[in-house]
């Protein structure tokens, strides 16, 4: 059912048609599809390939050398798969290419055999190799070719993400017969003088080049059309996000004057970072204005976000109205409030936390304390934003590490008298390329340098063979005086998993090389009383050795701890680990973290060599985006954003920077997107993250 079949239709119901109705497709395929989230015609069109397999070196096999990549096509002569000793195998194929051979081999790959049939014309590529009189290759890749196959004329090849009972030339046939039959009655998105002035290739010319490419060079300016055109779309839902934080929602102004910033300083014992005075100085200057602050505050490890924000909370409170800090979790939320209290000691603000364990009568209470405006600063988690709790005058909302506010989050505090101001603060640095995604309706003030006085951190990597030596200088440390974290990633032993459990760990320790000390347990499951009493004990000094799960991480200040090890850690991520090491050395001496490891794989080798060579968040920050890449590290989902069809945060950083240039100047001379030429894009960016970004009507 080819699109010229219906003359009467418009383009834009033409290409909503089924995929089932493509060449080659059928209901029962149409299903498997269904799986890869490709219902209609468009779907199709843009369903980019995963990767190419460049078949462009076709050689006879008279012409092969060892070493390189090349390929050969030919018809299959023998298949066989035998046993070569208990639990291996082996499958051989002989490929005859006129009078001549190669054998293809693979091990332990025996579901193959059903795949290959004699008389079969294929393409196999791989490194040859020779072998007494035969070329060979091993684990080569094959193609089975058709006469229809776009592949039997050789070159780039296409290879798509696939499904259980598809195959890769069933995709390709589709996605050709899609190409053939409606690719021309797609709508340009880009105007003729926007392509040319920055440079991107014709959407006529880059949709079928991007899916059965004619050379490298005309390959690599299709897949640029793409990533820019995604990156652009998602670039101007942000810039119309940020216009209209500026121009639909209304904050008090809360201005920091003279009078105000020196009873605010007063409370601070000791001189700011330039770092820290930069940040107040934009963050003051966004609370001076009627229109809503919507800042990320980003730092290293103890460099002083929580003064920052501190300063942010009482100027709110100065004007008289309350201010809410939201944490993940319970530890942090009672370490930000125990913070706040030593800092609020000599002054008038009434501070009150709400965590999850209050009984219902203190609930009750505290709850109607808020809502009367008795109290001006709330520090908690979640709970913070029950349906229950209202505000008197929300004047500033922070919210600490992993929360982005959704939108049912901002109503439920806008229903509290108007739109506070926000402050999102992380201490995991952001790459500069995800800040302005992710985090694009934000703006940025980073603290890079850390406040005076903080001592360095050596890192190890010891082995198991120097886990003595280890433990002989921990206890050492710690009869001088000093105390010491040991973090495991489990509470309970799992067979499943290679990793020492907690209960293991603090049993081994306390009848082993630390029987001679105070030893204390905390994890996440554990009563809210009980984290608490054995925290308080640990900074007190009672507890000399934390034993303790990643629930550490963040949030817990003891400037007398000074060690950590930390056990299993290639089951850590590099930011966990970074924070984890963060927690000591927070005081006057210098901190000494080793971390063991069983058996790391070579991302794991490769993340634990990085975190022992630097103590640089953002270093550390750019090297596991390198590593994992923008979707492991921030789970797009978690921001509400749609994931990418074909850009990669990692490697298109340049074009990142390129399409949120553009974008804001187009949306800087046309606000609403409101001019003819642009109605294309404002309604692919609606379609795309109209819901995501609560963008409404940009109209």
């Amino acid at each position: 059912m080819g699109s010229m079949s219906d003359p009467g239709k418009s383009a834009a119901e033409r290409l909503a048609t089924q995929v089932q109705y493509l060449k080659g497709v059928g209901p029962r395929r149409a299903e498997m599809l269904e799986r890869l989230g490709l219902r209609t015609v468009a779907d199709v069109l843009f369903f980019f390939p995963r990767d190419y397999e460049d078949h462009t070196d076709r050689r006879t096999i008279a012409d092969l050398e060892e070493g390189s990549l090349q390929s050969v096509r030919g018809l299959v002569e023998e298949i066989e798969l035998r046993d070569i000793a208990p639990g291996r195998n082996m499958l051989g194929m002989l490929v005859r290419v006129g009078n001549d051979h190669l054998r293809a081999v693979w091990f332990n790959q025996p579901f193959l055999f059903s795949q290959y049939r004699r008389g079969q014309e294929v393409l196999v590529s791989g490194k040859p190799k020779l072998r007494g009189l035969m070329w060979q290759m091993v684990h080569p890749r094959v193609t089975m070719l058709g006469e229809d196959e776009p592949e039997a004329t050789g070159g780039i090849v296409p290879i798509y993400p696939l499904t259980e009972g598809l195959q890769q030339w069933h995709v390709r046939r589709m996605v050709r017969a899609a190409l053939d039959g409606y690719a021309e009655l797609l709508e340009e998105a880009f105007t003729e003088e926007f392509l040319a002035a920055h440079n991107l290739t014709p959407l006529a010319v880059a949709l079928p080049e991007i899916h059965f490419p004619t050379g490298p060079k005309s390959l690599e300016k299709a897949r640029r059309r793409f990533v820019y055109q995604e990156l652009f779309i998602l670039q101007l839902a942000l810039a119309i996000k940020r216009q209209q934080q500026r121009t639909l929602h209304q904050a008090e102004p809360l201005e920091a004057t003279a009078r105000i910033d020196a009873r605010i300083r007063r409370l601070f014992p000791f001189e700011l970072t330039a770092g820290q005075e930069k940040a107040i100085a934009e963050i003051a200057a966004d609370m001076a204005s009627t229109r809503p602050m919507n800042r990320l505050l980003q730092g290293d490890v103890g460099s002083g976000k929580t003064i920052v924000a501190a300063y942010a909370m009482l100027l709110a409170v100065a004007h008289g109205s309350q201010a809410v800090l939201m944490a993940p979790t319970e530890i942090l939320a009672r370490q930000h409030a125990l913070t706040l209290k030593r800092m609020l000691a000599a002054s008038e603000v009434r501070l009150i936390e709400l965590v999850g364990g209050l009984s219902a009568g203190e609930r009750s209470r505290v709850l109607e304390q808020i809502a009367e405006g008795e109290i001006d600063l709330i520090v908690g988690t979640q709970a913070v934003i029950q349906e229950d709790v209202r505000f008197k005058k929300i004047g500033l909302a922070v919210i600490d590490e992993q929360h982005k506010f959704g939108v049912r989050q901002r109503a439920l505090l806008r229903e509290s008298g108007g739109d506070p101001h926000y402050l999102v603060m992380t201490a995991t640095p952001i790459p500069r390329t995800v800040t302005m995604t992710l985090f694009g309706d934000l703006d940025v003030s980073t603290l890079a340098d850390m406040p005076p006085g903080r001592q360095k951190i050596h890192t190890y990597l010891p082995t198991e063979q120097e886990r003595e030596r280890w433990w002989s200088f921990f206890s050492k440390k710690l009869q001088e005086g000093r105390q010491g974290y040991v973090v495991t990633p489990l509470v309970d032993e799992s067979e499943t998993v290679a990793a020492k459990s907690l209960e293991e760990s603090y049993e081994a320790l306390a009848n082993g090389p630390l029987e001679a000390f105070r030893l204390g347990l905390v994890h996440g499951r554990m009563k809210p009383e009980e984290k608490d009493a054995v925290m308080a004990e640990f900074r007190s000094g009672e507890i000399q050795v934390l034993v303790s799960t990643s629930v550490v991480e963040v949030g817990v200040d003891v400037p007398n701890a000074t060690l950590m090890t930390i056990e299993s850690g290639q089951r850590f991520g590099l930011a966990q680990l970074h924070q984890l090491r963060g927690r000591i050395s927070r005081g006057r001496f210098p901190g000494y973290c080793a971390v063991f490891a069983d058996d790391p794989s070579e991302e794991a080798a490769a993340r634990l060599k990085a975190f022992s060579s630097t103590t640089d968040g953002f270093k550390l920050a750019e090297v596991d985006f390198s590593l994992r890449g923008p979707g492991e590290l921030f789970g797009t989902r978690q921001h509400g954003l749609p994931p990418f069809r074909i850009a990669d945060l990692s490697r298109d950083k340049a074009v990142v920077e390129e399409a949120r240039r553009d974008a804001q100047q187009m949306v800087d001379a046309d606000p609403g997107l409101a001019s003819p030429s642009h109605a294309r894009l404002r309604r692919m960016m609606l379609v795309r993250y109209g819901k995501a970004l609560d963008l409404g009507d940009v109209g």
